[in-house]
């Protein structure tokens, strides 16, 4: 029963933090005061969720890389591939080689292995945490799309990292040519199987709802189930459940654009998985915050063997990894970027310099999470010959500190470094908006006008169809500014906004109508439900 008080408390602080971080000063980010707020239930309830990892990855993660691979921009995604490929790939090698000398010479004891494994688990940025951060920072949009690629990607070569690091710890033996083979298994299997997993059941579904009809939630359950069956599946052959989850919602952008899913079940779906976003964002950070107590007390306790290490210096040392990975990665966004820039140059391409600021906030972005986190609470208890596995407590709090403090410099160095920083257009995003909102107009006229006239032939009723046709004709001319005139973009957007403006104040006056009925009972609740329900949907678009 306690246990389930925890667990409610936990829910009550990711809802209570999302008020709370519009109180605070300075623009506290939302994941550090949700860690703060899993402290202060640690402390009320005097001791820690025992959190098992294999249970978080399977709980957390499959749904929200599920939907970040689902959301993410694929232009932007396949454009920068090779930019992705080398912060995902490139960086997370050298980040382990890297981190790892530096954090066997901080400290000694650590044996070398454990210190490979504790920086390949930190090596891979965290999707979830990076957009916890950029929700409120105006990050452009073309390095956000890199960022979020790579963070969706990394993960693979991070744990294969990881995976290996841990066998040599354990056994003393590390063999390349197998690290390598696993990889390619563990990455392109885990895609795979999250491509057919999502076409298969897409298309059963299909067929099944067409022959036999289906339930108006089964659609939106069976895509809320789509991620851990793709992750289950994925693990069973031993290979990477984190990239058939993202592939799965990669896959799933694409079976969305065939249009198949009915309207209301599109925008059911969407109220659905933002709740699912929010309670495990939120939930992913307060679990932390409450287990972060108990990490600190076993990580001073097992520094107190080792004169050399005091609780000062444990946290100098923190604080010094989570600097040199900022580094690391600063090193290597800049060596990259000048190689990508020369190649272009050779190729006659004209190519544009990007600002040393932007380089660095590239920097300061690769924010760490959930992944480091889970990973790094998967190190084994005890050696094969039944010691305890060196330095196991300390790499749990070198990697919740890397965390915290990636968080903070992030949440503190981005705007800074952002602030006034002109960059080039993505491309033509607006002119792309514009070019839909014209074609579908125009697409919608010519429907009208096809189906009125069915309709007008019908001697008996055609003056309210040939209304109710100018009535909605009158619409969409409206939203092109100009009729079937001239594509004129700025027009469309003089129109849209007067239409919004005028829509959201009559949309307003109709609830108001509605609600005052159903006070004076006049209109019974359900009624009145159902017609709030259709001005609620009206008013979404404009909102």
């Amino acid at each position: 029963m306690e246990s389930v008080s925890v667990v409610l408390a936990m829910l009550l602080a990711v809802i209570g933090s999302g008020y709370l971080v519009r109180v605070l000063p300075f623009g506290v980010p939302l994941p550090l005061v949700q860690i703060g707020l899993g402290a202060v239930i640690s402390g009320v309830f005097g001791h820690g969720v025992t959190l098992d990892p294999e249970m978080f990855f399977l709980l957390f993660l499959p749904p929200l890389l599920f939907l970040d691979g689902w959301r993410i921009p694929k232009i932007g995604l396949f454009r920068d591939k090779g930019t992705i490929l080398e912060l995902a790939l490139g960086l997370v090698i050298f980040t382990v080689l890297g981190a790892g000398f530096l954090i066997h010479w901080l400290v000694p004891s650590m044996p070398l292995p454990v210190a490979f494994a504790l920086a390949a688990i930190v090596a891979p940025t965290d999707p979830v945490a990076v957009s916890a951060i950029t929700s409120r920072i105006h990050v452009p949009h073309r390095l956000m799309h890199i960022l979020e690629g790579e963070s969706l990607l990394n993960d693979a070569s991070g744990l294969v990292c990881f995976r290996f690091a841990v066998a040599a710890a354990m056994t003393g033996a590390f063999s390349l040519a197998n690290a390598s083979l696993t990889f390619l298994w563990v990455a392109l299997a885990g895609i795979a199987c999250g491509v057919a997993i999502t076409i298969a059941v897409s298309f059963v579904q299909r067929v099944i709802g067409q022959r036999f009809g289906e339930e108006p939630g089964s659609p939106i359950l069976v895509n809320l189930l789509l991620p851990f069956g793709a992750y289950l599946v994925a693990e069973h052959i031993h290979a990477s459940g984190i990239l058939a989850a993202v592939a799965a919602g990669v896959t799933m952008s694409f079976v969305e654009l065939s249009g198949r899913a009915l309207a209301t079940t599109r925008i059911r779906r969407a109220v659905v998985w933002d709740t699912v976003q929010f309670a495990l964002n939120g939930g992913m950070f307060v679990l932390l915050g409450e287990q972060l107590p108990e990490i600190i007390e076993r990580a001073l306790r097992q520094a107190g063997p080792d004169a050399s290490l005091t609780s000062w210096k444990l946290f100098g040392i923190a604080l010094l990894i989570s600097l040199a990975l900022i580094v690391l990665r600063l090193v290597w966004v800049w060596v990259s970027l000048r190689l990508t820039l020369l190649n272009a140059r050779r190729q006659g391409q004209q190519v544009y310099k990007p600002n040393f600021r932007l380089v660095l906030a590239t920097s300061l972005a690769g924010v760490r999470g959930a992944i480091t986190m889970a990973g790094v609470l998967t190190l084994p208890l005890a050696l094969p010959s039944g010691a305890a596995f060196p330095g196991r407590d300390l790499a749990i709090f070198f990697a919740s500190a890397v965390i915290i403090v990636s968080l903070v410099v992030a949440s503190i160095g981005l705007p800074r470094v952002l602030r006034g920083l002109e960059v080039p257009e993505e491309s033509t995003e607006e002119a792309q908006e514009d070019l839909a909102r014209h074609n579908a107009a125009v697409a919608a006229i010519g429907a009208i006008e096809r189906a009125g006239h069915s309709h007008l032939g019908d001697s008996e009723h055609a003056d309210v169809h040939a209304s109710a046709l100018d009535h909605v004709r009158g619409i969409y001319e409206h939203r092109l500014g100009t009729g079937l005139g001239p594509h004129e973009p700025s027009r469309i957007r003089l129109a849209e906004q007067a239409e919004r403006e005028y829509r959201l104040a009559a949309l307003q006056a109709e609830r108001e109508a509605i609600l005052a009925l159903t006070h004076q009972r006049n209109v019974s609740d359900d009624i009145a439900r159902k017609l709030l329900r259709e001005i609620d949907l009206v008013e979404a678009r404009y909102r």
